[in-house]
């Protein structure tokens, strides 16, 4: 890891500090996360630090995520599955666990009776004190929390144990987050209110929310929180891959047509910050706000911590934390080396390919996939190889699809069959199939005369 210059190291002092004064804070502590370790450290007003527990609310949403995709890479669920085949006698029954994670499978933002973030959850014993009612039709992205708690459920039963002994089990512990809990652990931040009018304190309560804990419960430190960004944007085999990582960071509802900066992906927000895209989450609950946003782009990710309702704009804090570092000093690619030995085979499909009149380029990989690009390089997806001659796309417009060499009696490849999508080596080659159904002028000639 490199260290940060001492005028960006400046430039993130004042800008938290700007935050924690104008925003009234009790106490801030944000991170910086660059080339796999933290970077950057620092805390700004009262009894903080790197290792003092805040709430982090929503970005819990996250770790339930990564639970819930664990299932799905062992086979254990379908994402396309009702929750009721996994989950039964729930309201949601009908609802996709890929709308619950997205949050559109239309169910309601808040659980029935008295506010649950300010109150115990011995008021919700059951699952069905969660859900107050039925999915409405109207399936368009709708924030829910109880959706996130049914998931915490699925994850308890299909695992056999408790939310909080899996979490620890499956996340915390391989990923060395010793100083994250369900519930508080000193040294802790107390949550505070702070008046509006007057720079006067008033205490939160701190809840043990029960069955809505999977939606905003856990809690967590400065230290931690960095280990867990560079999970987020690299993804480790002991945990989630990272295309299963990638998953969450892909849009999965449309953005608000009014503004096109902002989607949600599966239990992760996502941002388009002036063509930098970040993916995380914020989080609050009484007394506490946080952010966690990562850029993997550019390799860095920021990580905000605050004991205060509200005032403090965490998100924005954090976002401009990560602008500061990637504007003020940008990634530096890693030094370009020859591949050490390749598949004859892979090496003979590198080049050019043709979709009717438009060029592509195939580039074999170190890892043994293919890239698909422009002309221009733009990367517009990858091959993952499942077998002789075989392939499925990740990313871009043949994301999923299934894609195959297709060969003569000779063995030749003579095109690229891309989920019916056909790719020749010229393009319109009169001896080739022709792409996309097109009718070539050089075999129709004749046929065009009469």
């Amino acid at each position: 890891m490199s260290e940060l210059l001492a005028e960006t190291r400046r430039a993130l002092r004042h800008r938290l500090a700007t935050g924690q004064v104008q925003g009234r804070a009790p106490s801030v502590v944000a991170a910086i996360v660059r080339d796999g370790g933290p970077v950057w450290l620092e805390s700004w007003g009262r009894d903080t630090g790197g290792d003092v527990q805040y709430r982090i609310g929503s970005i819990s949403k996250t770790f339930v995520t990564v639970l819930v995709l664990q299932l799905h890479a062992e086979s254990l669920i379908g994402l396309a599955d009702p929750l009721g085949a996994h989950l039964p006698g729930t309201l949601a029954d009908g609802a996709r666990i890929r709308d619950l994670l997205a949050h559109t499978a239309g169910l309601v933002s808040e659980s029935p009776g008295p506010w649950w973030e300010r109150t115990e959850g011995t008021l919700r014993p059951e699952l069905t004190d969660v859900l107050g009612s039925a999915p409405r039709e109207d399936r368009g992205f709708h924030y829910s929390n109880p959706g996130f708690a049914l998931l915490g459920a699925l994850v308890e039963k299909l695992r056999g144990a408790s939310f909080g002994d899996v979490l620890r089990q499956r996340i915390l512990e391989p990923l060395g987050m010793n100083r994250t809990t369900l519930l508080p652990v000193a040294p802790h931040a107390l949550g505070w209110a702070v008046h509006p009018w007057a720079d006067v304190l008033q205490p939160e309560p701190l809840t043990d929310t029960g069955r809505m804990a999977p939606a905003g419960q856990i809690w967590s430190t400065a230290e931690d929180l960095s280990r867990y960004a560079q999970f987020l944007m690299h993804g480790d085999d002991r945990v989630l891959d990272a295309e299963s990582i990638s998953l969450m960071r892909t849009p999965a509802s449309a953005p608000d047509v009014t503004s096109w900066h902002s989607s949600y992906g599966l239990g992760m927000e996502l941002r388009n910050r002036e063509g930098r895209l970040l993916s995380g989450h914020t989080g609050s609950m009484p007394g506490f706000v946080a952010t966690v946003w990562t850029s993997p782009g550019d390799d860095v990710a920021a990580v905000v911590l605050a004991n205060t309702t509200a005032g403090l704009r965490v998100g924005s804090l954090a976002a401009e934390l990560l602008d500061i570092v990637a504007d003020r000093e940008p990634r530096i690619p890693a030094p370009w080396e020859p591949l050490e030995s390749i598949v004859p085979e892979l090496l003979a499909l590198a080049g050019p390919w043709y979709w009717g009149p438009a060029a592509h380029l195939l580039k074999p990989r170190a890892d043994g996939w293919l890239e698909l690009t422009s002309v221009s390089g733009a990367v517009e997806g990858r091959l993952r190889p499942t077998g002789d001659d075989q392939w499925v796309g990740v990313g871009g417009y043949h994301d999923g699809e299934d894609v195959r060499a297709v060969r003569d009696e000779a063995g030749a490849v003579t095109h690229l069959d891309f989920g019916t999508f056909v790719y020749t080596r010229q393009p319109y080659d009169p001896a080739a199939v022709i792409p996309g159904g097109v009718l070539s002028p050089w075999s129709t000639k004749s046929s065009l005369r009469r």
